[in-house]
């Protein structure tokens, strides 16, 4: 048996090789699961087991071992988002330096540029001097994977931005990147690039016009084609830049430039916008969770979880259920997202954006202005409540209170100071909070949402879908 790692000939039923003690599971050339020395047939999908290991593909894809007598090579086609982002003027900016000196300048905005990729799971192909090319929606699967793309170049972009500033003051010089994105289908195929590694690169022509529409973009910005526009419209605002004449292509390419991000968050809301069928069934549901809000409205706080397969209408009834509370109550929501665990407090930040009636074009004085004003509305003594809630809302308090404290302490008295709007809010009207998709949630949020039942003796009540270990699984009065 050959080993995967340096290729030394072992003997059959060895467990690790003689020569660099790595493990020797054969491989299952089409599902890539680790099997037992001397199987015949895969243990996860039943394929026939090579003599020896080969390289381990990547998640979604086939390979085929290689013989003797063929170089063909086995693909997977699929629909994927390729993302390429190159710093500007490199050979100006990096003019008369070191080559060490040039690296300390590159390298950290190369792994910014990584970093955004992984972030939100793509798969950086390769890396050229002072660029790279990343995938999204391969080898790793997403259904939303040219959101993904746009979120990851937006993130580059702006980190870039606060380093081109730092390199500005310490070295003089300025750092850009441009950014081009396409959406097609490609064809995704593991190439050996030596005796033990194997790359997966796209061949198509999808991939191709994500590089030239990078050329295009102008030093900062991010150019996406029409396909990655209607995917991601709603989700992003753009601006239509007209059509373009790219090499290579026959025909014109309408681009688009990303401004920022747009109103929606979950397909829901896109689907709503386009209008939506009668609602039919979920009485029983419906009627539990108007049951548990009139016990709310008492003063008996209430925590409900609707758990249920993905697409059956869980939204739907939470948007029923919204419907039916007409005027009667204060509704918050907090959304999660299928990237979601990329970002700590997501859900929250959408639900404070929520509360406080934080838009997109506010800048920090008038979110600072919202929060502060909003709190002396409920009670004087929550202002202090703003210097850990204005973080959360990109809002930086030079010298306050929450900077002087160790991290688990700051994150114990946001949850605290989270809780007592909320329950100050319901003293004056009862208050539905809304958290959708929390199987998507990261683990700050998790333990706030294990929190919540601390509202049981006030009119605030919790809704959720899908909710972590921890919290009750069905409508309920909080103990």
């Amino acid at each position: 048996m050959r080993c995967p790692s340096c290729q030394t000939d072992n003997q059959e039923g060895f467990r690790f090789c003689h020569e660099c003690a790595a493990p020797l599971a054969l491989r299952c050339v089409k599902c890539g699961a680790a099997n037992n020395p001397g199987a015949k047939f895969c243990n996860e999908c039943a394929a026939p087991l090579a003599g020896s290991s080969s390289p381990t593909p990547g998640p979604g894809l086939t390979a085929r071992p290689a013989a003797a007598s063929s170089d063909a090579v086995e693909g997977e086609r699929k629909m994927l988002t390729s993302l390429f982002a190159d710093i500007k003027g490199s050979m100006d900016l990096l003019e008369g330096l070191d080559p060490e000196d040039a690296g300390a300048i590159i390298d950290p905005a190369l792994k910014i540029m990584i970093d955004a990729v992984h972030l939100y799971d793509g798969y950086v192909v390769h890396t050229a001097g002072d660029a790279i090319f990343a995938l999204f929606g391969a080898p790793l699967a997403h259904e939303d994977h040219p959101q993904r793309a746009l979120f990851a170049a937006l993130r580059m972009q702006e980190e870039l931005k606060q380093y081109s500033q730092r390199l500005g003051a310490e070295k003089g010089r300025n750092l850009q990147v441009r950014v081009g994105v396409n959406t097609g289908e490609a064809v995704l195929r593991p190439m050996q690039t030596g005796h033990a590694h194997a790359e997966y690169t796209p061949i198509g022509h999808s991939t191709g016009l994500a590089s030239r529409l990078q050329t295009l973009a102008q030093p900062g910005a991010v150019l996406v084609s029409g396909p990655v526009e209607r995917l991601c419209a709603g989700y992003f605002e753009f601006r239509s830049l007209g059509e373009a004449t790219l090499k290579g292509v026959s025909e014109a390419v309408r681009i688009y430039e990303v401004t920022g991000l747009g109103p929606l968050r979950t397909r829901f809301q896109r689907s709503e916008g386009r209008g939506l069928s009668k609602f039919v069934g979920r009485e029983r549901e419906l009627a539990a969770l108007l049951r548990s809000f009139e016990l709310a409205v008492s003063g008996q706080g209430q925590i409900a979880a609707v758990m249920a397969e993905p697409g059956v209408g869980k939204s739907r009834l939470f948007h029923e259920f919204k419907a039916a509370l007409s005027q009667r109550c204060k509704v918050v929501e907090g959304y999660s997202i299928s990237h979601g665990k990329a970002a700590t407090f997501l859900p929250v930040i959408e639900l404070l954006k929520s509360y406080f009636a934080i838009t997109g074009e506010d800048d920090a004085d008038v979110r600072r202005a919202k929060v502060v004003g909003r709190l002396e509305v409920l009670a004087r003594a929550l202002k202090a409540e703003a210097g850990f809630l204005l973080p959360l809302l990109g809002v930086t308090e030079s010298g306050a209170a929450p900077d002087q404290m160790d991290a688990q302490t700051r994150r114990r008295l946001t949850f605290e100071a989270i809780m007592r709007v909320i329950v100050s809010e319901s003293r004056i009207q009862p208050v539905v909070v809304i958290f959708e998709d929390l199987h998507w949630i990261d683990s700050a949020t998790q333990r706030l949402a294990r929190s919540a039942r601390r509202c049981n003796r006030h009119r605030a009540r919790f809704v959720a879908g899908e909710l972590p270990p921890g919290v009750p699984e069905r409508v309920e009065q909080s103990e």
